[in-house]
Order: structure tokens, then sequence, then C-alpha cells
């Protein structure tokens, strides 16, 4: 018998949801027209009043967010109520290194911890349980994100943040751990790391395991559950939007669970913004927050590909599903549970005057971790140069890199013109993640 955080609203029914998604989408467009410029200026540019919103046939009508939006009405343009009402700012970093910032009233972290205690109970957690939180704690979303939903549910939650691999261990042990949320391939990285302590599977209590914040396939969800001896489980969220825990899938793994009484997805055309007609094609998913003060977006923009499932889950859960995402309409690349844009990368080596303006990028996994090599062309004048002098630009540009993206990479210096050219648009990444 599947447990739910709340029957009641996780398995109403479609008639109902659709009710209250009506009733609530009218109270946010109603708000960021009253309360946010930006927004009151854009629907009078399409010509919409609050009003006009007779249906959720009408959200279509509405504009569209993007993140540009966001760096546009950097830091705070966005957010819907007086500064003395956020309790909390979070952000993300964009293409060009500045980010993009998100706040919080009381009331949303409270509904944010209550989204995520419903995917703790979807991975088999009760309050008798034991979360040990391996997301990175700060600006970043995920540690604190699961680290409320946990202490709502009324589980020992255990703050672990990330790295420190071997200790991680030790409490996953001592403590008697039954479920983990960290990214999957840190979760690899444990289970290669308990092999080498001697701690087995058998050793541990664990569960369920909480996985997001990067890309991963089925095969490495197989992988994950046969090493660690738990269920897991993908997640899904962005920190525009809330953090993780916008959806997740439960026992079925048959598609995530968009928690639908606080977000409307809509699957639409990446080019004209329009919902594709058809149910279950795949196309760019756009949600809108419906139950959010202090940052509530409409139609924002996610640019990830994915199609939805409107029927009923085998859970018992009746809020639709959306599949795991197939990849972002745009170039972004998650790495390590880092955004990473090329655009970031040109714009350090710009600065460099040893460096061609010319290079690509090579993501691979190596040992269940996500690696990084940027390919740089040296300049011709650099090429006759000695090896000391290229090894000292190598390791200039990976300090740059690493101080504007957060994450570190290996920097490879090549001969000019030994990077490919193309007459249309530049391949900059080469993913070799998803060959796995």
């Amino acid at each position: 018998m599947e447990n739910y955080w709340n029957e009641t609203v996780e398995t109403m029914g479609r008639e109902q949801i659709r009710e209250a998604q009506l009733k609530k989408l009218r109270a946010a467009v109603e708000n960021v027209y009253s309360n946010v410029e930006y927004y009151r200026k854009k629907m009078q540019e399409k010509g919409i009043l609050p009003g006009d919103i007779k249906s959720l046939d009408n959200l279509k009508d509405l504009p569209v967010t993007t993140k540009q939006d966001l760096r546009d009405t950097y830091p705070f343009g966005l957010f819907a109520v007086p500064m003395e009402d956020i309790v909390r700012i979070h952000a993300s970093s964009g293409t060009t290194g500045k980010q993009t910032v998100v706040g919080y009233t009381r009331r949303d972290i409270d509904v944010w911890a209550e989204c995520m205690a419903r995917c703790l109970v979807m991975a088999g957690a009760d309050r008798n349980s034991r979360v040990q939180v391996g997301y990175g704690y700060g600006l970043f979303t995920g540690g604190l994100g699961a680290h409320y939903g946990a202490e709502k549910l009324g589980a020992v939650t255990i703050p672990a943040s990330s790295g420190n691999t071997q200790r991680q261990i030790t409490m996953l042990k001592d403590f008697g751990v039954t479920h983990l949320c960290c990214t999957p391939s840190y979760s690899l990285y444990i289970a290669e790391t308990m092999l080498e302590m001697g701690i087995t599977k058998k050793d541990l209590k664990l569960k369920g395991g909480i996985f997001g914040a990067e890309p991963w396939s089925e095969a490495m969800r197989s992988e994950i559950e046969s090493r660690l001896g738990l269920t897991a489980h993908d997640i899904y969220g962005l920190s525009e939007i809330m953090g993780p825990a916008v959806s997740q899938d439960c026992r079925e793994q048959n598609g995530l669970h968009i928690w639908e009484d606080c977000f409307i997805a809509e699957v639409t055309d990446p080019d004209t913004n329009m919902p594709l007609e058809k149910e279950g094609e795949q196309g760019d998913l756009v949600i809108t927050t419906i139950n959010k003060e202090g940052f509530p977006l409409i139609r924002y923009k996610t640019k990830d590909i994915c199609s939805l499932n409107y029927e009923k889950c085998g859970c018992g859960r009746t809020h639709v599903r959306m599949s795991k995402p197939a990849g972002r309409s745009d170039d972004m690349l998650i790495i390590r549970g880092v955004n990473v844009f090329p655009s970031q990368i040109e714009s350090v080596l710009l600065k460099m005057g040893e460096v061609a303006p010319h290079y690509q990028i090579i993501v691979d996994r190596i040992n269940n971790l996500d690696r990084m090599i940027v390919e740089i062309e040296i300049s011709e004048s650099m090429f006759s140069d000695n090896v000391k002098g290229i090894e000292n630009t190598e390791k200039k540009i990976s300090r740059e890199v690493e101080s504007v993206l957060g994450i570190s990479a290996k920097i490879k210096l090549v001969e000019p013109k030994s990077i490919a050219r193309s007459e249309g648009k530049a391949k900059r990444i080469i993913d070799n993640r998803n060959l796995k």
C-alpha cells in the first residue's frame, strides 16, 4: 500500500486539480500585475489584464519569462513583496557570471518543505527515517531544500553537505542512515570509496536515495541501486522556480510527479512558446508558480525538453508526470550540479592574449564523477614558445575558469587550427556522459 504525505492533495481528481489551479493562477497573475512592474509592463505590451484570465487555456496568452528576464531585473526586480517580508535568498550563476537571485517568504519556505516532504515519502521515508543530505549547503538550493523537507517530515536530518567522502560513509554506517540525498554521480563515488574502505551495502541500512542536480541515465540508476542496495529516485527542480522538489518519481519510476497545487506545467514549442497540442509530445517545459509569494514566475521557460503524462499513476497519485528531461533547448551543461555555459568560458579566454578564441569543451564521467576538459588553441606566437610557458598559461586559465564557474576544469592547450571549424554553429561541446 502506498504511503502519502498529504493523501487528499496528492490523489485529488483531475477536475479538482484544474479548478484549484485556475483559482490560484488568477490570484498569481493579479499579484504580479499589481506588485511587479516588470510583469505589468510585459502584460500591457501584450494587451492583457488580470481579468482576462478566464480559464487555464488563457495561460498561453501570458508572456513567457526567461532567465534573461531575471538578469535584466537583477537583483530584486521580480520580487513581489517588500524586502522585510523576505526571509531567505538563494542564487545561481548565469552565462555572464551574474547570479539570478530568488527570494523566499516564510510561507514560501514552508511550501518548499511541504513539497520536499512529499518527495521523501515517495522514496519510502517517514518520521522514523534518518536522512543524510549530501547536497551542498549555501546559495545552491539543494542542501537546504532537502534539509527542510526532512525536518518537516520529522525524520532525523543529517546535514553532511558535499565532500569528505570517507566521513560521509562513516556516518551512513554508524548513524544507521536510511535515505541519502546527493547527486547521482556522487552516490556512485560513495559506493567506490566504500569498497576501498572494506564496507559493503550489507553494512548499511539504506532504503532509498533521492538524486538530482545533474543529468543521469536509467543505466546509472540501476548501477546505483545495485551497489548501494537502495531504491534510487530522480528529483527535479530549478532554483528559479523553488529548488529541488518541483517533481520526483515514485515507486513506479515511470515519470516525475509535478506538484500541481504549486505549479502549472506546459510543454511548448521552443521557438513559438505555444503549447503543443498532442499530449505526450516532447517540447520545452514551461512552469508557472501558483503558490509563491516572494518570487512568483509566470510561464518560466526552463529549456528542459520533456513530455507530460496526465494518466493516473500506479502509485495512486494523480499529479501530472514529466518524463526525465531528454536534454536542453540551449547549450547549458550541468556538471557536478553546477550550471556551465560555453559563453562563461569564452569570456575568460577573450581576456587572455596568449590563446586563440577557438575552444571545445569535452565532458566525460570518470570513476562516476563528471570531468570537464577544455581544449583551447594557442596563438601562433605562443606555438613556438617553450613548454614551461604553455604549462604556466594552462594553470592561469584553469584558475580563471574555476573562479568564474565555481568548479575545476582541466585545461589543455592545443596547436593552432587543430580544433574543427564550422560554417554554421560551432560545435563547442562534446558530452560523452550519455554514451556511458
